[in-house]
């Protein structure tokens, strides 16, 4: 698989929360020679599986992106946005934007707005219109937009915006294209409406039932200018096995699992403690009576932005690990 080629499809196609078509698209075409079915539930999320008769596994990486939405145009032709999910105002302050119809344009601010308090609320895209009647035939109320920056290397290290989550997507595919015979009954699933309440995951696991869970996501770095150990993984040191995060406390056996798996099959891994954020795991170990859960996750800087970064040594890592897990002999 060229990875940067597959990636670069994938942060590409359009998917911010709510709006997955696209990239749910982009994701079947690219899983459907590895899996035995492949389908969707009714909030979207894509469930791919291969069957077994053993226990039941069910890995989880969101396609969906966090983005702005249309909620008014006024009569200069600027359209007012507000957030889907966990968007910073000052972070993304003139960055390009494109609408589902292709419409471009450019995140910029109210003047009256102070910069030390930029709220997403002061954010205006200027889409180049003339007047709001313009704009209008261009863009309506409850359009969603997402960033359109450019995806390049830097040395060993991707930079792209909608590493979160479509890096861990790319992991899932690595592993279904490379993985050995097993007896367990895996569940790959591409989640919707991760970044808006974990829900794509609340309703596949529920209805999966299974018996691990495994998020594999992006986590926070302690190696970004001035980081202050809000988390503990670093870039280019390997897979990060959740340890835990705000939305769950991981399985300590299947996080020893994990990290003995790494050390025999000779995978660079870290361990993985986040003060901040969640994943899909916590919905999936709170799922019925209980799941063994946990993570694989990817080490990026500046998430949330439309510029994040990850080193692909840690993205094959994660590949690796996850890979060596869905093949491993577990037990119901």
């Amino acid at each position: 698989m060229d990875l940067m080629n597959v990636l670069t499809r994938l942060v590409s196609a359009f998917g911010p929360s709510g709006a997955e078509k696209e990239i749910s698209q982009v994701i079947e075409e690219l899983a459907r020679p590895y899996v035995d079915e492949i389908s969707r539930d009714t909030l979207g999320s894509l469930i791919c599986r291969r069957k077994g008769n053993g226990p039941k596994v069910m890995f989880s990486a969101h396609m969906d992106s966090i983005g702005l939405v249309a909620t008014h145009i006024d009569e200069k032709g600027f359209v007012h946005v507000g957030a889907l999910g966990g968007v910073g105002a000052q972070a993304v302050l003139y960055t390009p934007v494109r609408f589902q119809n292709d419409t471009r344009g450019l995140i910029c601010r109210d003047n009256r707005a102070e910069l030390d308090k930029l709220k997403v609320t002061d954010l205006r895209v200027d889409i180049g219109a003339a007047g709001g009647e313009a704009a209008k035939k261009l863009v309506q109320v409850g359009d969603p937009a997402v960033y359109d920056a450019s995806t390049y290397l830097a040395g060993d290290r991707v930079v792209s915006p909608y590493l979160d989550d479509r890096i861990a997507c790319l992991v899932l595919l690595m592993a279904m294209e490379q993985l050995e015979e097993t007896d367990n009954d895996l569940y790959f699933v591409f989640s919707v409406q991760e970044e808006v309440g974990t829900r794509g995951a609340k309703t596949a696991a529920w209805a999966i039932d299974p018996d691990y869970g495994i998020a594999v996501d992006v986590t926070g770095v302690d190696d970004e200018p001035g980081s202050r150990h809000t988390a503990s993984a670093l870039c280019g040191k390997g897979a990060a096995v959740k340890v835990m995060d705000r939305s769950l406390i991981s399985s300590p056996a299947l996080v020893e699992q994990l990290m003995a798996l790494a050390a025999e099959k000779g995978i660079p891994a870290q361990r993985d403690v986040l003060q901040l954020g969640g994943t899909d795991a916590g919905p999936m170990q709170a799922t019925r009576g209980g799941v063994t859960a946990g993570g694989i996750s990817i080490p990026c800087r500046y998430i949330h932005t439309p510029t994040e970064m990850a080193d692909l040594d840690d993205v094959r890592a994660c590949a690796d690990l996850m890979r060596a897990f869905a093949a491993s002999k577990l037990k119901k």
